[in-house]
């Protein structure tokens, strides 16, 4: 299929001129699906990854919305680092090419307050920035919204994991109400649908990913002998290697036995059941969603509420007796146009539970082979990141940018190295890719949060 030309769309001639000069000519899918509509004043909503030409979406429908003749901030864009917020000025400014008289800000932490208030004081058509440097600016008042028009939230779902929503929720009270709001994100989680509630007015609905298949959610079956379970779940976490699956038990006991094992044999894996305390639910959580514990075992009481995005599989190291629990179990993974991975091990006592669930789905299952495979102490299975435990949390007004500012400082690491920031009343989790782990540490102890500091080490819970 033919995707349309920037030439078919309602744009400046100037500005029309400069995208054909830059190389583009056809619009992306993200690109033909979101433009109209955001050429047209509404509100979207897009699901968009990195790479997919969303950039260039809400870049040209804010330069379209311009008055240039105005030095006031007329478009924001909120990033959730530092790098893409660089990377999206950029971008911006090279669409804005065809102008000399635009001005393009970038609002970051980790560069001096001073000079980009002197910035602002000359004059600025667009800013793009972090949610915690825009919320200083505004709250310093050298960082005024009167005028804005255009307001756009890059990967929102990435703020969110980082702990942004409340900071992000106050930048946006500065904003006037009438004003178009661009929401990108690559899922479409139940949060970033309560953020779109909160700050957009009947968003269009925008998503090219979705449509390629109608079941993004394979589901194969292994029968295996009741003694050779445990081994042959090892071949399956061994042969897949996913970054973040959870094991289906039926009972706490058998959830236990099986994360212990696993552990044992050098898999990263947590188990979940109703006798964890509280506190240690969490912990668990807390290491599953931000992918430095790769494996939860799980009963499907513990289980009620888990939404984890990008979980890659789901393992049912036994089928539950009734087969709309096994669609709840597999419908956890497959998210977002994401495809899914649902494996399931069958004793020969459970054949009458597969055929239960042919029934409710009204189609056979496919069954595949399982290799011999034996569970043992040498495998070792990393998982991608690594959490840092921090002592100290909302009581010592931490926020997820004070904790990012520190790791990204002098010397420090790369935004993209960071993950998920959870804040809890006494203490504070972050993640860290795994070869950047150690450097983090060292930069975290070695400097302070809020001028403060804290004990940091790497979480380890089994």
């Amino acid at each position: 299929m033919n995707t349309p030309e920037f030439s078919s769309l309602p744009l400046k001639p100037a500005l029309l001129e400069n995208i054909e000069s830059l190389g583009y000519t056809h619009l992306t899918p993200i690109q033909a699906e979101s433009l109209p509509h955001i050429l047209e004043g509404k509100d979207v909503i897009a699901q968009a990854k990195t790479g997919s030409g969303k950039t260039a979406a809400f870049g040209i429908g804010l330069l379209s919305r311009l008055d240039l003749s105005s030095f006031k901030v007329q478009a924001m864009v909120i990033c959730p680092t530092r790098e893409l917020a660089d990377q999206v000025c950029k971008e911006i400014r090279q669409l804005a090419r065809f102008t000399q008289n635009i001005k393009v800000l970038a609002l970051c932490g980790g560069t001096p307050f001073a000079p980009q208030r002197s910035s602002l004081e000359h004059g600025v058509h667009v800013v793009v920035g972090t949610p915690g440097r825009l919320q200083e600016h505004l709250q310093k008042a050298s960082l005024r919204l009167d005028h804005l028009k255009v307001l756009v939230l890059d990967e929102a779902d990435r703020m969110l994991d980082m702990g942004f929503a409340d900071i992000i929720s106050d930048v946006i009270s500065y904003a006037p109400t009438h004003r178009q709001t661009l929401l990108f994100s690559a899922t479409y989680a139940e949060p970033i649908r309560a953020l779109s509630q909160k700050f957009q007015f009947k968003p269009v609905s925008v998503s090219v990913e979705t449509s390629h298949h109608d079941n993004p959610i394979e589901q194969r079956f292994h029968q295996v002998d009741k003694a050779k379970r445990l081994n042959a779940l090892g071949y399956l976490l061994a042969y897949h290697r996913p970054e973040s699956t959870v094991v289906f038990c039926n009972t706490k006991r058998e959830c236990q036995d099986v994360a212990d094992t696993l552990s044992n044999c050098g898999f990263s894996v947590q188990a979940l059941h109703g006798d964890l305390e509280q506190k240690d639910r969490d912990q668990v959580l807390v290491r599953f969603a931000n992918k430095s514990c790769s494996i939860l075992v799980a009963t499907d009481v513990a289980a009620r509420g888990l939404d984890i995005k990008d979980m890659q599989a789901v393992i049912n190291y036994e089928l539950p007796w009734d087969p709309e629990v096994y669609i709840h179990r597999i419908g956890r993974t497959g998210r977002a146009g994401a495809k899914g991975l649902a494996l399931s091990l069958v004793s020969e006592a459970e054949l009458n539970r597969v055929k239960a669930i042919e029934d409710y789905m009204a189609g056979s299952v496919k069954w595949d082979e399982i290799a011999p495979f034996k569970l043992s102490s040498e495998h070792r299975f990393e998982p991608p990141m690594v959490t840092l435990w921090i002592d100290g949390g909302r009581k010592d007004k931490m926020r997820p940018g004070d904790i990012l500012g520190a790791l990204t400082g002098a010397n420090g690491i790369a935004g993209s190295e960071v993950g998920k920031i959870d804040i809890f009343d006494k203490h504070a989790y972050v993640a860290v890719k795994r070869g950047s782990a150690d450097k983090a540490l060292t930069c975290l102890r070695a400097g302070k949060i809020k001028g403060r500091n804290f004990n940091v080490r790497k979480s380890q819970w089994h």
